[in-house]
């Protein structure tokens, strides 16, 4: 494994397979600021390229997972500016919009599974991130809410897109519409999240078990599920078989299989390859 290289947002530790990303600025309450969204999807691609691991937990530091978005992103008139011709502001600000999409959908894009471990508020922006997760656990004390409505905009880097896919849409057009807080039970109630458990390190201590299964399982395969998942969540039954059919036609081999028979007939945890890391282009 190659060092992985340090950053203002996140402590990142890498153990038996599992990477664990901690938000690290409790005292500013984890708020997204400038660097958190350029330094998510390096980090990211950094874990990918650069250890072994199988599975990404996220979780927080301090009161709260994270209060969303450090309003500097969108006064800094560097990144937005507010005054000029109209139509280039708007195109400006649509391309900011877009990048900061982008940012979040590297939680979706990586091939690893993504679990996302929640307390305290998980307030606007930081919503946005969790639904981007493969999977969602919070502690009791928990609570999620579409923040922006209140402040005055439309949420706009993927909670209205994914949350309906996740949830009941006519609940979340509620959240949407009204901006209230939805705590922890409510929010297992409804499928949002996986699991509600008492302390932060009783949770801490749950996901990281059930990263220890995906770990174990072999990376192969479980890239092909959230693969397969993930286009069929956006795409129709027919073309998600095809494309089921296409996939497994290349990307199916016996020999993990075979290594799961045999461990099982020898009694032992089979012991899988990992795949091969994801490098940019002509990269060593």
């Amino acid at each position: 494994m190659s060092e992985l290289a340090s950053y203002e947002s996140f402590k990142i530790e890498v153990k038996d397979h599992i990477a664990h990303v901690q938000f690290c600025r409790p005292e500013a309450l984890n708020s997204m600021n400038k660097a958190f969204w350029l330094e998510l999807p390096r980090c990211v691609q950094d874990i990918e390229a650069n250890t072994d691991a199988r599975v990404i937990v996220i979780s927080s530091t301090g009161k709260h997972f994270s209060a969303g978005m450090d309003l500097g992103v969108f006064t800094d008139p560097k990144s937005v500016p507010m005054s000029g011709d109209p139509g280039r502001m708007a195109e400006n600000l649509r391309r900011v919009v877009l990048q900061l999409q982008d940012t979040l959908s590297s939680l979706e894009k990586v091939r690893l599974p993504v679990l996302a471990a929640v307390h305290g508020g998980c307030i606007g922006g930081a919503l946005d991130l969790v639904c981007a997760a493969d999977s969602r656990y919070c502690t009791a004390d928990a609570y999620f809410t579409i923040k922006e409505t209140e402040l005055g905009m439309t949420a706009d880097v993927g909670t209205l897109q994914r949350l309906p896919k996740l949830m009941p849409e006519g609940v979340v057009r509620e959240l949407a519409y009204t901006g209230r807080k939805f705590g922890a039970e409510e929010a297992q109630r409804l499928g949002f999240v996986n699991s509600v458990y008492e302390s932060q390190e009783a949770m801490l201590d749950g996901v990281m078990a059930i990263a220890a299964q995906i770990a174990a399982n072999s990376p192969l395969a479980v890239t092909g599920c959230k693969e397969m998942i993930n286009f069929s969540r956006d795409h129709s039954v027919e073309d998600s078989l095809r494309y089921m059919a296409t996939w497994q036609s290349g990307m199916f081999r016996p020999t993990d299989m075979m290594k799961s028979f045999q461990a099982k007939a020898q009694k032992q945890a089979p012991v899988y390859d990992d795949l091969f890391p994801v490098k940019g282009l002509f990269n060593s």
